[in-house]
């Protein structure tokens, strides 16, 4: 889950890629942390209410990579109501080609 640039600067690292690093390390999959970014530094999501939460987050991400033909798996450290989770996979989802899409 990217972080927004000065969100990483303030915490010094990104959590959930330290999680996935270690993933990655044991099943051997590629970890891309710059596959996508965050682009709109929101209010942290555990300082919102639930209905708030999706609203907060939507524009927050870019993805700049053509992901037709891959398979993506996307770690967070934390999910609760799945608002950031899933605004993150609509713009993956946006990244691959019509003519690639397998339905």
């Amino acid at each position: 889950m990217p972080l927004h640039p000065d969100r990483l600067a303030q915490r010094g690292f990104n959590q959930a890629v330290e999680i996935a690093r270690m993933l990655a390390k044991q099943t051997g999959l590629t970890l891309s942390p710059r596959g996508a970014r965050r682009v709109k530094d929101t209010t942290p999501q555990a300082e919102l209410p639930y209905e708030e939460r999706a609203r907060n987050i939507r524009g927050a991400f870019a993805c700049d990579v053509d992901l037709s033909g891959k398979r993506v798996a996307v770690l967070d450290d934390v999910m609760t109501t799945g608002a950031t989770l899933n605004e993150l996979a609509k713009v993956l989802k946006r990244e691959v080609r019509p003519e690639s899409r397998i339905w």
